[in-house]
């Protein structure tokens, strides 16, 4: 079941993040660094951005069995007014493959064209191929666009996907 995303499911949202990042990453990033990802901190930060209303924006949860195994976010990007953004979709690792993944990036989509964008782009860690391929089977599009970014103390290369939302 995909919903809206509550501030008590802060925790929750806080732990597939924080697990996804350390299994997804462990390729890329030092395992020190992945292992002091905080959850406390980072359901501290979901725990105040959650109850807060934003024009245009959602933050959605993918449930199993009543509990949330996978979470997105979407909002207008900042580079253009007309164009939205997939700013974050996390399953937990445990649930890869089990269809969470597909449901949500459903739902994110809808939720974009609900708030009349035309097209929405996200970014991915470059060295990243089964994100990657998830986004390409959903319809998104490497268009050229990338930059360099850090995270955990480790630089890292991205790059931006798009997709022309249907309907529009």
């Amino acid at each position: 079941m995909v919903r809206d995303a509550r501030r008590e499911d802060a925790a929750a949202i806080a732990r597939v993040h924080t697990r996804s990042w350390q299994v997804a990453y462990a390729h890329l990033f030092p395992a020190e660094a992945l292992a002091g990802i905080s959850v406390e901190r980072r359901a501290a930060w979901w725990a105040e951005w959650l109850p807060a209303s934003r024009p245009r924006a959602a933050i959605i949860v993918a449930e199993v069995e009543g509990e949330v195994r996978g979470f997105a976010s979407v909002g207008a990007a900042r580079e253009r007014d007309r164009l939205g953004e997939l700013h974050a979709i996390y399953v937990d690792p445990d649930h890869w493959g089990a269809g969470l993944g597909r449901a949500l990036i459903a739902e994110a989509e809808e939720r974009l064209r609900a708030a009349d964008f035309d097209e929405a782009i996200l970014w991915v860690l470059e060295d990243n191929p089964r994100t990657r391929r998830f986004y390409e089977a959903a319809g998104w599009s490497d268009d050229g666009g990338s930059k360099r970014e850090t995270y955990l103390g480790t630089e890292v290369s991205v790059v931006r996907y798009r997709k022309r939302l249907a309907g529009r």
